[in-house]
């Protein structure tokens, strides 16, 4: 169970003033919905584990900005969030255009990309993969999704529930096996 606001609130304010241990908690009690947002945008974990730093740095230098009557404690730290990703986003692009070959060896360059055939089958494993998800249970479809797709351990996606953690793992565990044989069945029948 996530703690009221007010904590955030005070740990944020005490983080800005030096306390190491505020810092901590509110670390251990955002990181994961932080770092779900992150990876979101970014897609690369190393680049969303540099990122969510960023974040919580930002919180030890400038937490004293943070204003109650302006927004909860969630809603200010996942903007810083969302632009530590974007700024992370525009960082990697524009490296990547200085590292890019003159115009003149372009003709000599194999294209990378991958072609129509073989973004045609990613394609159908994406619609797949959705059908096959929507065919499970609510409650095993949630814990999934959070956990896989949000970047939530399994402690944390019990915490964003509301239920025990064995549930979760349970739920978990039995969801994964169903998909795996749904999605068994798609490719046979392709």
């Amino acid at each position: 169970m996530q703690p009221p606001n007010e904590d955030w609130a005070e740990w944020i304010r005490a983080s800005s003033k030096g306390d190491q241990a505020a810092l901590a908690r509110l670390y251990d009690s955002t990181n994961g919905i932080l770092y779900g947002l992150i990876l979101r945008v970014l897609r690369d974990r190393a680049a969303a584990e540099d990122a969510l730093l960023e974040v919580y740095v930002q919180v030890w230098r400038k937490g004293e900005t943070y204003t109650a009557s302006k927004g909860t404690p969630l809603g200010w730290l996942l903007t810083i969030a969302r632009s530590r990703a974007i700024d992370a986003l525009r960082s990697r692009g524009f490296r990547e255009c200085e590292r890019q070959d003159p115009l003149e060896t372009a003709g000599t360059i194999a294209d990378s990309a991958p072609g129509p055939e073989e973004n045609s089958a990613v394609s159908q494993r994406r619609v797949c993969v959705q059908q096959c998800l929507a065919e499970l249970p609510k409650d095993q479809r949630e814990a999934i999704e959070l956990a896989f797709f949000s970047g939530l351990s399994h402690t944390e996606v019990a915490e964003t529930l509301g239920q025990p953690l064995g549930t979760v793992k349970s739920r978990v565990r039995l969801g994964m096996s169903r998909l795996r044989e749904s999605l068994r069945c798609y490719e046979r029948e392709l």
